[in-house]
């Protein structure tokens, strides 16, 4: 297993960590990701650790504190083998202070977090959206004190915008604070808006991207083509899925050049569309989900190798689209502005 560094830190994270949202599967829209108990939970956490994957992904508002429950079960007795990552920021409760990123609900949500993983730390502890209520300093503030305590090594964000995260870097250089250190954000071939922004400010202030969703919703995986009728057992169909409706024009068009590439390298698509995003400037590492033994061993597999830059360019030139302003206009001098390598 490949192992990256993570962002300014010292830490060293492996390309690939499992994500536990399918772990507990309450409620309408985690049950459409998947439904892991115990014993299963086990098994899988197992064949990770076989592969070189120690590095697990959960947070509090999957099923309401069961995934965290059940993660925190299935590492019993492997605790200083592992990375764990957890996240907080969204609503666990109906109280006015069930959620935020505020002092009082950071704090609250860590310690419940701990007791729930039967951890006495967080390796990596996210902010899992950006709140607009709360002054960035109480946060940052908080999450540094948090550090200090012990009760969390390092911080990162997640579902940032580029000025969220940037002003969030200044105040924490401002007072001496603890910085993030990773973004986790959706990126994949289907969408790259990514690139855009919040890559070039990835790389200038050395924070790495963890990437969430990297098939869209299982878009990715193989079951979405031309020609074929729309699979009925897939996420977004299920009510589980993020973000606006796919064009699927656009879909087919790049699962096309998937085929082709994974015709070209003996792969499967699922396992082209992962290899390509490590391909990516600030990737260190893509969360890969599993809701069974045999879609973990194929997930696993899209490490070990690599795309060559032909197949890496036909994969670029498929899924790419034209960009917002003011990303369109800075494109036109790229003296000025200099975009990441793969452009």
């Amino acid at each position: 297993m490949e192992y990256r560094q993570l962002g300014g830190s010292g830490l060293n994270v492996p390309v690939l960590s499992f994500g536990t949202a399918t772990f507990g599967g309450q409620g309408d829209f985690f049950k459409a990701w998947g439904n892991t108990q115990l014993e299963d939970a086990k098994k899988l956490v197992h064949l990770c650790l076989d592969a070189g994957v120690n590095f697990f992904d959960t947070a509090n508002v999957y099923s309401r504190g069961v995934s965290e429950e059940i993660l925190g079960q299935a590492l019993e007795g492997l605790r200083n083998r592992v990375l764990i990552s957890t996240k907080a920021t969204f609503r666990m409760g109906d109280g006015p202070n069930d959620f935020s990123s505020s002092r009082y609900h950071l704090i609250n949500s860590v310690e419940d977090s701990l007791k729930r993983l039967k951890t006495d730390h967080i390796d990596i502890f996210h902010l899992h959206g950006f709140d607009g209520n709360t002054p960035v300093e109480e946060t940052l503030r908080t999450l540094d004190t948090l550090i200090s305590d012990g009760k969390i090594r390092y911080i990162a964000c997640s579902n940032f915008s580029g000025w969220h995260l940037m002003k969030s870097l200044s105040v924490s250089e401002r007072y001496g604070w603890a910085k993030y250190v990773a973004h986790q954000a959706y990126y994949s071939l289907l969408d790259r808006e990514f690139e855009w922004e919040l890559m070039p400010l990835g790389i200038d202030q050395k924070v790495s991207t963890i990437v969430w969703s990297p098939l869209a919703s299982g878009q990715l995986g193989g079951k979405f083509r031309r020609g074929q009728e729309l699979p009925k057992d897939n996420r977004r169909a299920q009510g589980g899925s993020h973000g606006p409706e796919t064009d699927l024009e656009r879909l087919y068009t790049i699962v096309d050049a998937l085929d082709e590439v994974a015709e070209e390298t003996g792969k499967s698509v699922a396992q082209v569309s992962i290899n390509w995003l490590l391909q990516r400037p600030t990737v260190a590492n893509i969360i890969i989900g599993a809701r069974n033994e045999e879609q973990l061993k194929q997930n696993l597999d899209a490490v070990g190798w690599n795309l060559t830059t032909e197949q890496v360019k036909k994969l670029d030139a498929a899924s790419d689209r034209d960009p917002i302003y003011p990303y369109w206009h800075q494109r036109q001098d790229t003296k000025l502005n200099p975009l990441p390598k793969f452009y």
